[in-house]
């Protein structure tokens, strides 16, 4: 083959490499929460970030605690005087601030790595019946007015209505704790202001949650096929998102009070099932209710 030919064949062939990356290469972002490299929050991290570069994704880790990431919100989130000094309101100020590009410099980092995802997990241990205070600051710091939400954007029609979001933790308890009849009370419920009032709220699509139960109590052996299995779901993680009623379902003014319209009211009294976690009616949940993957079994 002559030197030209060669030399287009190789053009041709960066080129095309170029056009996948730019065009078809996803991205994910792991926001991890655990101040100890040993635990097991590290290890489902590691195995997260292997599965999916396997498969081609580009993928960034937020590890919080070596960043030494600071949860508490504060005036010094922003950058020069606030527009009220005297009666300062933080998600306004944040707002403003995010518009004119002067918040500080770590949620500014955070915020672009968010925005260049097309995956979000969330890796960190469940603190009692929620998030560790690192991560809430997190969400509180990072979920800035405007950049995430917006009173004309939530919900179905959110900023990152594009973006799936996982949450991915383990649990002290056991797995029979954490249901309808357990003690700790149906994991469900702990977990919808999670998933509604953070994740769905900001437009998420919310993947179903990989839930580890009892890892102080788990076998080395175990413990090494759930990292398998946890691989095993992120080589197709092109999953259905959980579901949650749709916008349309409520009357969205204030006016109206943003509750659920009376035709959707009257048909969900004709079911047996609630909709959802909260919007229940006093009706049960369905038998299959969405918080259930997590241990081995994918």
């Amino acid at each position: 083959m002559g030197g030209a030919g060669l030399l287009r064949r190789i053009c041709v062939h960066v080129i095309h490499i170029v056009f996948q990356r730019t065009f078809y290469s996803k991205r994910a972002l792991v926001v991890l929460a655990h101040q100890e490299k040993t635990s097991f929050s590290h290890a489902m991290k590691e195995a997260a970030v292997e599965s999916l570069k396997k498969k081609g994704w580009e993928v960034t880790v937020s590890d919080l605690y070596a960043k030494k990431f600071s949860p508490v919100l504060s005036r010094d989130d922003i950058l020069g005087d606030p527009e009220d000094p005297q009666n300062f309101k933080y998600s306004p100020e944040s707002m403003k601030a995010w518009k004119e590009g002067r918040l500080s410099k770590d949620i500014m980092e955070e915020q672009k790595n968010l925005e260049a995802a097309d995956l979000v997990i969330f890796q960190f241990p469940m603190y009692w019946f929620g998030l560790p205070a690192m991560l809430k600051g997190w969400f509180d710091r990072v979920l800035t007015q405007g950049f995430a939400y917006s009173m004309q954007n939530m919900y179905d029609d959110g900023n990152f209505k594009n973006k799936k979001a996982l949450l991915s933790f383990s649990t002290g308890g056991l797995e029979s704790m954490y249901t309808p009849t357990g003690i700790n009370g149906d994991m469900n419920v702990i977990l919808w202001p999670i998933h509604q009032g953070i994740l769905h709220f900001c437009g998420f699509q919310v993947l179903e949650p990989q839930i580890v139960y009892s890892i102080a109590h788990t076998s080395p052996e175990k413990r090494s096929v759930i990292l398998e299995a946890w691989q095993a779901r992120l080589g197709k993680i092109c999953e259905k998102p959980m579901s949650y009623l749709p916008n349309e379902s409520f009357d969205l003014s204030f006016n109206s009070c943003f509750v659920l319209r009376q035709e959707v009211t009257e048909a969900q009294e004709r079911c047996e099932h609630r909709r959802t976690v909260s919007q229940h009616m006093g009706k049960a949940l369905p038998p299959d209710n969405p918080a259930k993957p997590g241990n081995t079994g994918l």
